[in-house]
């Protein structure tokens, strides 16, 4: 339920949008190569993953601040079809929401989005124990693009060819998750249900300085997850973070911060480690908990901002993980002060936890 609530957050912009906004349907397929992070994944890739993608997108045209801000983006809903061309993978279905990004003349789109993904061969013990990729039937799926694109070309009719990359984790809520990355290339059409509109252009808006002083932050992050021992049982984590930011201008703003980490699973995972491992000499009471610093950059859009975060392990009594860690995410403003989140906090390819969070900036 929390994730279908913060999906509806992240599209709510879609059944929102203005009467002179336009709109437009586009189609893409995918063939490309799975990208494996880990040596013991290679079994399980067997051929070229296919695919297909349906966009409905939402062009924007200079109604509100932020359209202008952000070189009038797309932004819309997505529905991904991949077929892994692996027997124990299987296929995904996946649906999320997008913003398209513009640059050169507006012919290079960047695309960022966010959904969930329907796999249909997760991990079984008896009938697929091959695939340690998806441990679970629902998956995080966070893709980006880079493409060329004319969406004019004839008419209502545009055409567009680049670069696709998609990822599918479940932020080991369940093991085992090893993940998978795919790589594509990206050729597909779209139609525009009407003529492009004119871009809005106020000039008579007043300037407005976004610069701030220094703000405090505080967030509680929190959800289940599992230690990498399959079947070791699902616990619940708490990340509780604290981090200034200084916002540098209408789009960016830098933090620097730090956090304590309470993994529950951690704690199985240390006995079993000291049981399986006599060799390593961990104490079956060694520590569980972990404290961060970290440093990151969160991009402003509208009432939805992107962050991106990486930070270091000051205190790892158990240092199974690398000492670095990473989180990528997006968080919801219900006012100025009060937020919610969602993130992927990970250790370079191999996911930890998917994170829901709450809270304020002071």
């Amino acid at each position: 339920m929390r994730r279908f609530c913060f999906f509806l957050l992240w599209v709510s912009g879609i059944v929102t949008a203005q009467q002179n906004d336009t709109y437009s349907l586009e189609v893409s397929a995918l063939r490309g190569n799975v990208l494996p992070h880990k040596e013991d994944m290679y079994h399980l890739i067997n051929g070229h993953p296919e695919g297909l993608m349906l966009s409905f997108l939402v062009k924007t045209h200079g109604q509100k601040e932020w359209h202008k801000a952000f070189n009038y983006p797309d932004y819309g809903g997505y529905f991904l079809y991949q077929d892994f061309k692996s027997q124990p993978l299987g296929v995904s279905y996946a649906a999320g929401g997008f913003y398209n990004f513009y640059f050169w003349k507006r012919r290079l789109q960047l695309r960022l989005a966010q959904g969930f993904a329907v796999v249909t061969n997760p991990y079984d013990k008896e009938t697929n124990s091959k695939n340690k990729a998806f441990g679970t039937e629902i998956l995080d799926n966070t893709n980006f693009g880079l493409t060329y694109t004319n969406q004019t070309l004839f008419k209502h009719l545009g055409f567009h060819a680049g670069l696709f990359f998609a990822h599918y984790s479940n932020g080991r809520v369940k093991s085992p998750n090893s993940g998978i990355n795919t790589y594509s290339l990206n050729l597909g059409v779209n139609y525009n249900f009407s003529e492009e509109k004119a871009i809005v252009n106020d000039t008579v808006v007043v300037q407005q300085s976004y610069r701030e002083p220094i703000r405090y932050n505080f967030v509680l992050r929190s959800g289940i997850n599992e230690s990498p021992i399959i079947h070791s049982g699902q616990r619940p984590f708490y990340h509780i973070g604290f981090y200034v930011d200084k916002r540098l201008n209408r789009k960016s703003a830098l933090q620097l911060g730090t956090e304590l980490f309470l993994t529950n699973s951690f704690k199985d995972y240390i006995k079993y480690y000291s049981v399986a491992y006599p060799e390593k000499n961990i104490a079956a009471d060694t520590d569980y908990k972990r404290v961060g610093v970290f440093v990151g950059h969160e991009l402003f859009i509208n009432r939805v901002s992107l962050e991106a975060q990486v930070g270091y392990y000051v205190y790892q009594p158990f240092k199974k993980d690398i000492a670095i860690y990473d989180r990528v995410g997006m968080k919801y403003y219900a006012t100025d002060k009060i937020f919610a989140s969602f993130a992927v906090k990970t250790h370079m390819f191999l996911a930890e936890a998917l994170e829901f969070g709450v809270g304020v900036r002071l």
